[in-house]
């Protein structure tokens, strides 16, 4: 895996590989290749809190067990600090992600853009090794949009972005609108809930029907 350890994500995106003849997929972590709310609830259980998914969020789904109220931000961001430090092995892998990428990766590029904090780095990269997932990945913070248009930049070919959140996938449609883009929430329990616009962004609900659809999009 290429490591861009040194650089910021726009610097990141000048120099992850990029193929100038060949389509390129950009493709996040959580939700699409990795279960990452499953794995922050196996994690938060372990320190005496409970997961119960009733909205589209993160910390107002997590209660200490037995009350009423979820918790309040400074806990939930001291739990997602912890969590990328010392729970990546609680994140499992989506079904068939990995084998979907490497097919795909034989006709395009393919660059992982995950939004995480930098401390978690070492452990995401070691993580996507684990699974099989050997891409170039790019640390981000904040809204995807420039750096998929910075990456989108280096090919003359078609390029897609896969992510679960509709702010990034709006992110994308400003800055980068020649960019196909689809979404994907691979915990069920989160989906009736998620924001969605299908009329902007395409939806798979897993890599069985995401395939097909990014074989279409980009290499039809």
């Amino acid at each position: 895996m290429t490591t861009l350890k040194t650089l910021t994500p726009a610097e990141a995106a000048l120099a992850v590989p990029v193929h100038p003849d060949r389509p390129l997929l950009i493709v996040d972590v959580d939700e699409v290749l990795a279960h990452f709310m499953r794995g922050f609830e196996t994690f938060v259980a372990r320190h005496g809190f409970e997961m119960r998914i009733d909205r589209f969020a993160l910390f107002q789904n997590i209660y200490r067990a037995g009350e009423n109220d979820s918790i309040d931000m400074a806990t939930g961001k001291q739990l997602f600090d912890d969590f990328f430090e010392h729970g990546a092995d609680d994140l499992q892998p989506v079904d068939g992600a990995a084998a979907a990428l490497a097919r795909l990766a034989g006709e395009m590029s393919v660059v992982i853009l995950t939004n995480a904090p930098d401390h978690g780095r070492s452990a995401r990269m070691g993580w996507l090794e684990t699974h099989g997932l050997h891409y170039p990945m790019i640390i981000n913070s904040g809204l995807k949009g420039p750096v998929v248009r910075d990456l989108a930049a280096r090919t003359g070919r078609a390029v897609g972005f896969i992510d679960d959140l509709l702010p990034n996938l709006e992110s994308v449609a400003e800055d980068a609108p020649d960019v196909v883009r689809f979404q994907m929430i691979a915990d069920d329990r989160l989906r009736p809930y998620a924001p969605t616009a299908p009329e902007r962004h395409l939806w798979a609900d897993d890599w069985a029907a995401m395939e097909p659809l990014i074989q279409r999009r980009l290499l039809g």
